[in-house]
């Protein structure tokens, strides 16, 4: 921020302000056109991109399968960057014009289910996969699971928007999501030291939701160079968990999904992944 600005009294909606996102960002809500959604053959049908959020849903929907459960899914490509979320049937699915969005036709009646948390959690309690059962267990994935929905806003439209795709770089935006990203990098670290997992001793949701977006900035696949700036290497418990995690079969498959490049930018069966390199 310049010395020179001051707010206005009342905001209004500059529609290019030269940020990286400027041509879809947009203070309103609803369909800016009418296009349906494409609709497969398998039960579940998602609506999704290769960004960490996406993946979430994604590497979840591979353990699922990789465990035997009959979640057999069609994963659609949406182009954020072109505003596909801003289509009349995406909206349908997901009013807040956001990826991931699923569409669940396995029961008599269409479910649409929207925000990556609530997919996580909805596949994971329909086939009671990935969650614990009992009380303590469950409070504390959950727990885990909406702490991470609610820090990643800090780690990607703060600390990766100010640092990385913001025309312009501010020192006080940059040092205050830098100090936010470290200090959840901290509390997972802090946690994973005293547990394999950020629920406990098993695999869940909670690990499923955190693991895309640390391991995307710890491995520098994310910003730039982020990674070296922010001492990620220091955090080695969650190092730990990341490598751990990236060495299983459904999570190198679920990041490959929804992406045009190095992956696949649909994914409708298994045999997708024979045209891709899914060792991560």
């Amino acid at each position: 921020m310049s010395e020179d600005y001051t707010p206005p009294k009342v905001w209004t909606w500059a529609k290019e302000n030269g940020g990286a996102f400027a041509s879809i960002n947009r203070p309103v809500s609803g369909a800016t056109h009418d296009k349906d959604l494409p609709v497969g053959e398998h039960p579940f049908q998602l609506y999704s991109m290769g960004t960490p959020n996406g993946q979430k849903a994604t590497v979840l929907f591979e353990e699922l399968l990789e465990a035997g459960y009959p979640a057999e899914y069609d994963a659609w490509l949406i182009r954020i960057s072109e505003g596909d979320q801003f289509s009349s049937g995406f909206v349908a699915v997901n009013p807040n014009s956001k990826i991931p969005a699923l569409l669940d036709l396995s029961g008599k009646e269409p479910v649409r289910v929207f925000e990556s948390g609530a997919i996580l959690l909805h596949l994971a309690e329909k086939f009671g996969a990935f969650v614990p059962t009992d009380a303590k267990g469950r409070a504390e994935c959950l727990s885990w699971l909406f702490w991470q929905v609610g820090s990643a806003p800090f780690m990607g439209g703060g600390f990766g928007h100010f640092y990385h795709y913001a025309p312009d770089k501010f020192e006080y935006a940059i040092d205050r999501y830098a100090m936010e990203t470290k200090r959840l990098f901290d509390v997972a670290d802090r946690r994973l030291a005293a547990s394999r997992y950020l629920a406990g001793e098993d695999y869940t949701i909670a690990d499923m939701a955190a693991y895309p977006w640390r391991g995307a900035l710890g491995r520098g696949d994310a910003y730039g160079d982020a990674a070296p700036s922010l001492s990620l290497q220091d955090y080695e418990t969650v190092g730990r968990w990341v490598t751990e995690i990236d060495a299983r079969p459904a999570a190198r498959r679920g990041r490959l999904v929804n992406r045009s490049e190095r992956g696949i930018a649909e994914r409708h069966s298994a045999a997708d992944f024979a045209a891709v390199d899914a060792s991560g």
